[in-house]
């Protein structure tokens, strides 16, 4: 590999800047840009280039006005969409919050109470021939029976909460 350049480097170079194709050159230019390895790059690289740029210049190729309408409509919608689900997020993360606390509170509560929680199992037989609302006020009266109530009523609360919190997640 040398470093000082070709001799005929200087005439292909503006041959081609004159936009001269190399099969026009005369036969001993066309014989030494095939020998030459700096010549031959140079008829390459200002081919690719030239190529290149007449491809570049061509006539711009326009999408149909209907499409562009139809991805600018599409945006717009997917934006509304993105505004309205930002306070649907934030009723996800309350009702997660109210759900976590309500876990919490449950769970400290009955680990101060210890497993005697359980006792209102051996008294619900003998409350089944009661009516539901006398159950119901009976209930609250019974010491142990607050659970009877407290329970479904936080079982209920969780459950409502995750139908709605997935309901609200889902995609359209």
């Amino acid at each position: 590999m040398t470093l000082r350049p070709c001799a005929c480097e200087k005439e292909v170079n503006e041959l081609l800047a004159r936009g001269q194709r190399p099969e026009a050159f005369t036969p001993e230019l066309r014989a030494h840009v095939s020998g030459c390895r700096s010549c031959g790059d140079l008829v390459l690289v200002t081919e690719t280039f030239q190529r290149a740029r007449a491809e570049g210049a061509g006539p711009a190729r326009l999408a149909s006005p209907g499409a562009i309408w139809w991805r600018a409509q599409l945006r717009r919608r997917n934006a509304a969409i993105e505004r309205v689900n930002k306070p649907i997020l934030g009723a996800q993360i309350f009702a997660l919050a109210i759900n976590l606390v309500l876990v919490i509170g449950l769970l400290a509560w009955q680990a101060r109470q210890g497993l005697g929680w359980l006792t209102w199992l051996e008294q619900l037989p003998q409350v089944g021939s009661l009516e539901l609302g006398k159950l119901w006020s009976s209930a609250l009266l019974i010491p142990g029976w607050s659970l009877t109530i407290l329970i479904p009523a936080a079982a209920t609360v969780a459950l409502l909460s995750g139908v709605v919190v997935y309901l609200a997640s889902e995609k359209q």
